[in-house]
């Protein structure tokens, strides 16, 4: 009998740490006992420690509440082998986090079973990352944390934004979904203003606050965040424009330049265009340079002028060959 009061509690447990609140008759379904079997339940934890927060109501409502200490959190088997490879491999884009996830990482590792361990062990040898320009834009980790949680809320948020251009505007969103590209985060919002979807780069994000009100989930358009956040940033207008006629079908570029799959247009079975316009003109360089086949280029004067520079530099190096 206590054995199963025992699991039953480490289940509840569990189930509080999965979502921010829980109606205490689907947490009766989900533990197969009644309603009067939770509340006592929900007590004993309390009494354990955990600051489980409830509601008034008929069938009543838990959270478990921000304490002074971290309570001890329930994984399963897949949840924590996905968390130890994602420290393992962290983080792109945020700054100072590195030392921070070697941290936590030495912490898990050290109470995983042996059966996990070794998966671990295989998937971080599997794996290897490149990081081809540590210089961008760093995100903060605090800033992304928050971020999430007003996404998981569905909580509107009002933060300041500095625009490409460098003005500054306060901006009041309803945020749906944070998504990485390359070493840049962004959050996908529709902003209550402007009334229509926004991309916004995290780190042009300043004094994010959560204004307390909740709202029901908006929708994203085509049901695919990853894949809208993809076609706005091919459509974003950009400082530099460089357009190249590849001599190579687009599946042959996809395949040695994924990250630029929405910038691709098949012209023919044996051509496409690609869309390498940038911000940055060393980032346009890093493009052309990844496509792998023979093009012709119709940019801006400044971005032909840095090709022409970069090209010179390579043949001096070279010993002018």
């Amino acid at each position: 009998m206590t054995s199963d009061m025992t699991v039953r509690l480490l289940r509840l447990l569990s189930l509080l740490q999965t979502r921010r609140e829980w109606a205490g008759t689907d947490l009766a379904d989900r533990l197969e006992v009644n309603v009067r079997t939770v509340r006592r339940d929900i007590d004993r934890l309390r009494e354990l420690g955990y600051p489980v927060d409830s509601a008034r109501g008929h069938a009543g409502g838990y959270r478990l509440a921000p304490g002074s200490d971290l309570p001890p959190l329930l994984l399963d088997d897949d949840e924590a082998v996905a968390i130890a490879v994602a420290l393992r491999t962290a983080a792109g884009g945020l700054a100072g986090i590195e030392e921070t996830a070697l941290r936590a990482l030495a912490k898990l590792e050290q109470v995983l079973p042996r059966r996990l361990r070794t998966q671990v062990t295989a998937l971080q040898t599997s794996l290897a990352g490149i990081a081809w320009d540590n210089s961008g834009p760093r995100t903060d980790p605090a800033l992304l944390a928050a971020l999430a949680i007003a996404c998981r809320d569905h909580e509107i948020l009002t933060f300041d934004y500095t625009t490409r251009h460098g003005s500054s505007a306060a901006r009041r969103v309803e945020p749906c979904h944070l998504v990485v590209s390359g070493n840049l985060w962004y959050l996908l919002a529709h902003d209550t203003d402007k009334d229509d979807w926004r991309l916004f780069r995290l780190d042009r994000i300043g004094h994010a606050t959560p204004t307390g009100r909740r709202v029901p989930p908006r929708p994203v358009p085509g049901d695919d965040p990853a894949a809208f956040v993809a076609t706005r940033l091919s459509a974003a207008p950009t400082r530099y424009r460089a357009i190249a006629t590849v001599e190579a079908p687009a599946e042959h570029i996809r395949a040695h330049a994924p990250a630029l799959a929405t910038r691709i247009r098949p012209l023919g079975a044996h051509t496409c265009r690609v869309d390498a316009s940038d911000d940055t003109l060393r980032h346009i360089v890093h493009t052309l340079a990844a496509l792998d086949a023979d093009y012709t280029l119709d940019a801006d004067p400044d971005v032909l002028d840095h090709l022409r520079a970069t090209a010179h530099r390579s043949l001096r190096a070279m010993g002018g060959l």
